[in-house]
């Protein structure tokens, strides 16, 4: 019989413990409760920015490229069309720039370089090649200088040979 008080003794102390443990336990969760929802806004910010921003960047050297074909392509169309030679490069110039700037960018980020085939540019049969070339600004920076891609495109075109 002394055997079975001990074991009892000794197991409404075990029992003790565990419910203390418990407590404990529970207590500590109630301190904790709503940490959750702060760590995920805190690592979903964390990692939705970058992110967003990725994306943005794509975009916009998306639209440097669609910028300098356009660019290039009215160029090249532009300068064969002019019948006067000394005109033909500013005119071609110009048309270069309202293009990329139809699409967001900047002057100063525009480089224009005009070649003509054999022979004279504007001679009837000859051909008129423009490269254009675009320095993409980092998105929401562009005021800093900072060039995030290059993109550049080339256009080719035939003069009218019967004008």
């Amino acid at each position: 019989m002394r055997h079975y008080l001990a074991d009892r003794t000794g197991l409404t102390a075990v029992v003790r413990a565990c419910r203390t443990a418990a407590g404990r336990t529970a207590a500590k969760a109630r301190d904790e409760s709503g940490s959750a929802v702060v760590e995920f806004v805190f690592l979903g910010t964390l990692l939705l920015v970058p992110v967003v921003y990725f994306v943005i960047a794509v975009g916009q050297v998306q639209g440097g490229s669609f910028a300098v074909v356009s660019a290039a392509d009215h160029a090249a169309k532009v300068f064969a069309a002019t019948e006067e030679p000394g005109a033909a490069h500013s005119q071609a110039a110009e048309a270069a720039l309202v293009s990329v700037q139809d699409f967001g960018f900047d002057a100063g980020d525009l480089t224009v370089s005009i070649g003509c085939g054999s022979g004279a540019c504007l001679e009837p049969g000859s051909t008129v090649t423009v490269e254009v070339a675009l320095d993409v600004p980092l998105p929401l920076m562009s005021g800093l200088g900072m060039s995030f891609a290059r993109v550049n495109s080339s256009a080719t075109q035939i003069v009218e040979q019967y004008g």
